[in-house]
């Protein structure tokens, strides 16, 4: 059965025409809305990038989503080498490293244009870059930041880790733990920057900052949950009513955990904001965007003094 009609206009051409949707009858239930009919978001897997060519495809994405020419959103997910990156609200005493012990392990450091303070991405962490535009959505970033906490919570939750917001802080928690960091920049209603959820981080790199500028935080990671659990249910193997670890958990091995737990996050943010993901490959998103413009921010045109890959500076307070 045809879905349009095409009928003639008496000079030659023909008007396509889309029949009326039909009522349900007497007896009938309504028709769900078909999950096409959401909108889309794109999700493109990076895999392992330095941060600095994660930061360049931000802007051009961001850029390309301000002009209108990208037309849906995009949630880029990656795994960064070892790297620390300090937003607008970074202190000097937060960064407990010196450059020589930075440079001993092998870890980057950039000063960026996102919200927040100090943190890090490394190995064994999803990272994510949604660049949303929140004109699509509701303009407010305090409602976005609240539904990306909402979306890594449902993306954890298969796992038998139960996670939730802290009043007076950004991020994911479990208890008082932090399982998840984010930070967000935004022009004209579109952002960029995003998440870090720890799934099987080596939580030892977190000694070399404050995270996030909050003194004596504990961080956690997927992994460490999971097993932490596993822990106290075999304590109290004698109870009548024993805690198991759901099937997800119990059937992942570390090495399966991070891309279960990505996916679990992508459905997250198509649940939270109503959206159907579709599959971008990065080579293919390559190609579509623009030659970045190094000099420029998205959509402001005014030389930017990171250089469009944010600023690798040395250590702060004089240590070396």
């Amino acid at each position: 059965m045809r879905d349009n009609i095409g009928r003639g206009t008496g000079d030659g051409r023909r008007e396509v025409i889309t029949p009326p949707s039909r009522e349900p009858q007497r007896g009938e239930h309504p028709r769900p809305p078909s999950p096409v009919s959401r909108p889309q978001l794109f999700v493109c897997h990076l895999g392992t990038l330095p941060y600095a060519d994660a930061l360049d495809l931000q802007r051009s994405v961001a850029r390309a989503r301000i002009a209108g020419t990208l037309e849906s959103d995009l949630l880029l997910l990656v795994e960064h080498p070892p790297v620390i990156t300090l937003g607008r609200a970074s202190k000097d005493a937060h960064l407990v490293a010196s450059t020589a012990q930075l440079e001993a392990r092998g870890v980057e450091r950039f000063e960026v244009d996102r919200g927040g303070d100090v943190t890090f991405h490394g190995p064994g962490q999803l990272v994510g870059y949604p660049i949303f535009d929140l004109k699509q959505h509701k303009q407010d970033l305090h409602w976005y930041l609240r539904q990306l906490e909402k979306a890594i919570i449902q993306g954890v939750a298969p796992f038998g880790v139960t996670g939730s917001s802290s009043p007076g802080y950004t991020g994911v928690w479990v208890n008082d733990r932090k399982l998840a960091s984010i930070g967000v920049h935004a022009r004209d209603w579109v952002t960029w920057h995003g998440f870090a959820l720890n799934v099987t981080t080596d939580l030892s790199w977190f000694d070399l900052i404050v995270p996030c500028g909050i003194a004596g935080v504990t961080m956690t990671s997927v992994a460490r949950e999971i097993g932490e659990r596993e822990v106290r249910s075999s304590d109290h193997s004698g109870d009548a009513a024993p805690h198991h670890p759901s099937p997800t958990a119990r059937s992942s091995s570390v090495s399966d955990l991070p891309g279960l737990v990505r996916d679990a996050v992508v459905h997250g943010f198509q649940s939270v904001f109503a959206l159907a993901a579709v599959p971008l490959p990065y080579e293919t998103l390559k190609a579509s965007l623009p030659a970045p413009d190094a000099d420029v921010e998205p959509a402001t045109g005014v030389p930017s003094p990171l250089h469009g890959r944010g600023r690798v500076t040395a250590a702060r307070n004089g240590r070396s």
